[in-house]
């Protein structure tokens, strides 16, 4: 990737601890483009090593606002599902209020840029409840006044949820199964896709920075060789 900002950027990333934000984690502390990140967590975790451009801080996702440093991008990869949650109003907790909560509250520590997970299907006039709380949340977010804006929709996300001491998800486990021997025949933009995909897509929008809301499909982010 070319460099494209000539001022190394602070970079705030919520959502650490699972598929696509360890992997976006990865990628942030390697980029030249960023002097910092910080990283937002509910609880310390072993999976964070320490790094020196490294800063976690603890925060209660309901309220982030007074505990964020100022900030150039911030990246958000939070995400439960219902089973996990417990409940409906759980689940709508987490993926639409912590979402936006964070991202208003970047948005007052002077970030410009903002980049967030969604999903596949994502409509705020859906009837299933899973697909109109992703879109819920892609409206309130883009209601903002970030400068730019970026949201993935990935399908459903291959990785290794055991490191991450996540436990596995019955389709997911399926879909990987069938990928390695079928994955061809499946159309793109609904076959399941490795979570590093979504973040490798993710960062080079945002440091393109180009203005308004751009929405990157599953079809979009998937790699060339799926196996």
């Amino acid at each position: 990737m070319k460099d494209k900002i000539a001022t190394p950027r602070t970079a705030l990333l919520a959502g650490a601890t699972g598929l696509v934000g360890r992997a976006l984690l990865s990628m942030l502390l390697d980029s030249r483009q960023y002097q910092r990140v910080h990283v937002l967590l509910r609880r310390t975790s072993p999976d964070i090593k320490p790094n020196a451009k490294l800063a976690v801080r603890l925060v209660d996702f309901a309220r982030p606002a007074a505990t964020l440093p100022t900030v150039d991008d911030v990246f958000i990869a939070l995400g439960t599902t219902i089973k996990v949650a417990g409940s409906e109003a759980a689940f709508r907790q987490v993926d639409f209020e912590f979402v936006v909560n964070t991202a208003r509250a970047a948005k007052a520590a002077g970030a410009t840029r903002l980049a967030v997970v969604s999903a596949l299907g994502a409509d705020a006039r859906s009837r299933i409840f899973y697909n109109r709380v992703k879109g819920e949340m892609e409206a309130a977010i883009a209601q903002l006044g970030y400068e730019s804006v970026v949201i993935a929709r990935p399908s459903m996300l291959l990785g290794d949820r055991a490191a991450l001491g996540q436990p596995a998800r019955s389709g997911e486990v399926w879909a990987a199964r069938l990928l390695e021997p079928l994955g061809w025949m499946v159309p793109k933009g609904v076959r399941p896709i490795p979570a590093r995909a979504v973040a490798s897509a993710l960062l080079p929008a945002i440091l393109d920075a180009k203005p308004g809301v751009r929405v990157l499909t599953s079809g979009a982010m998937q790699p060339r060789h799926p196996r």
